[in-house]
């Protein structure tokens, strides 16, 4: 009888809540932001059947072949986007544990042998008949919402370093371990610089942040120690051209797109270094394919496009209306940022080379998938915001307007007038 008792109490008490916050928002999303993601995502479509024509006729037969499994996942990405902008991301909450759970064991599910799929001395993918999963991208959005689900219900602790730095330190020791077993270097800069934002946003203390810094520096140093290829990757970094044939023959291809696209590009579809040059065109090499076709107006476009995505992010997460709210919003923000940075970086020999997509126009259906759908949490954070002005502008007796005027304070030496 206790045992029926409280399951009732239980499906009673959390039951109604999660169907409360599956309602969906009734405000309006962000549509600045949802123009930039839904033109990154066609002109995407556009450099993937560019990119990829040569490589897909030679292989496949068949010059559509990526472009029509591209067009599949954007199918299913823009349909996981526009249900998370209209369902409630409180929901979201419950299913923090599960998802960093499932992710983890995805994670180690890629090393064991005859599960994960090996390619290019990596095993980062499982193989599902014609399509791969790369639990990588969805570790990105599981352990989003799982450290902003966590240090919400920390509060005031997160500057404590018992509970706040230490554990936080443990999980991304987890995970980063779990990623460099593959390995997978670009993917574990992304995730760690993500999670280190969402905890600077929850209010981390700045010693401790510096401790993380200093932490991660030495990590990566002693990880280019270890390993002979990321040596030689870095040593490639600091003079290309010293292996343009070895080591350095990636980025030198890299920079002879740029060099040979000028101002304007030599045309869409028209680039060369698809022809076997450039290695992996449509997928890691897309933004030196853009470089070469349409130049250097394409790339600063391009550049554009994610720092104002960037600023539209962070602007829903200031206005957010909770805590949680807020930190999802810097996660997702963050995340997609800094990997379109640090793709354009690689290409560019701006920072040492390791393999990342660029968001959005890279070819890839785990990363597409994930990342619209993030962009969907990212929407419905913007719509509750809407909400949120909208129900506090009649209280104020300005409108929306008011709202988002800052407040008028005295100056020094001014007198303040008399209530």
């Amino acid at each position: 009888m206790r045992r029926r008792d409280s399951a009732s109490v239980v499906s009673s008490s959390i039951l109604p809540r999660l169907m409360a916050a599956a309602r969906p928002v009734a405000g309006r999303p962000d549509y600045q932001l949802l123009l930039v993601v839904v033109g990154l995502l066609a002109f995407g479509l556009i450099m993937v059947y560019s990119s990829s024509v040569v490589t897909a006729y030679t292989t496949y037969r068949n010059q559509f072949h990526f472009l029509f499994k591209q067009c599949i996942s954007a199918s299913i990405g823009l349909t996981a986007m526009l249900v998370l902008a209209r369902l409630d991301y409180h929901v979201l909450r419950v299913f923090s544990v599960p998802g960093l759970a499932i992710s983890v064991v995805l994670l180690a599910a890629v090393l064991i042998p005859g599960i994960g799929a090996e390619a290019y001395g990596a095993s980062r993918w499982i193989s599902l008949g014609t399509f791969q999963l790369q639990p990588s991208e969805l570790a990105k959005l599981a352990l989003i919402l799982y450290v902003a689900h966590w240090l919400t219900s920390k509060k005031e602790q997160v500057s404590d370093f018992a509970y706040g730095l230490v554990p936080f330190s443990v999980l991304l020791a987890v995970i980063v371990g779990l990623l460099m077993k593959q390995p997978d270097m670009g993917t574990t800069i992304v995730l760690v610089l993500t999670a280190v934002s969402i905890f600077y946003a929850a209010g981390a203390s700045l010693m401790h942040l510096a401790l993380l810094s200093a932490g991660g520096a030495f990590l990566g140093v002693v990880l280019i120690r270890v390993a002979p290829y990321r040596m030689q990757r870095f040593l490639a970094f600091l003079d290309p051209w010293a292996t343009p044939l070895a080591t350095g023959y990636h980025v030198v291809q890299s920079l002879m797109s740029f060099g040979a696209g000028g101002l304007t590009g030599v045309g869409l579809g028209v680039g060369r270094q698809k022809f076997m040059y450039l290695p992996f065109p449509h997928t890691d090499s897309i933004f030196a394919v853009i470089g070469e076709e349409l130049g250097l107006a394409g790339t600063v476009a391009i550049v554009m496009g994610f720092v104002y995505f960037g600023y539209r992010g962070l602007r829903i997460a200031w206005y957010a209306p909770d805590q949680f709210g807020r930190l999802l919003a810097v996660g997702v923000t963050c995340s997609i940022t800094f990997q379109a940075m640090m793709n354009m970086a690689v290409l560019t020999s701006s920072v040492p080379f390791t393999g990342i997509t660029l968001p959005f126009i890279s070819y890839g259906g785990s990363s597409l998938i994930t990342t619209l759908a993030a962009c969907g949490v990212l929407l419905n954070v913007s719509r509750q915001t809407s909400v949120q002005h909208a129900a506090a502008a009649p209280a104020e007796g300005g409108g929306l307007r008011r709202w988002h005027r800052r407040p008028h304070l005295p100056r020094p030496g001014r007198r303040q007038r008399a209530a």
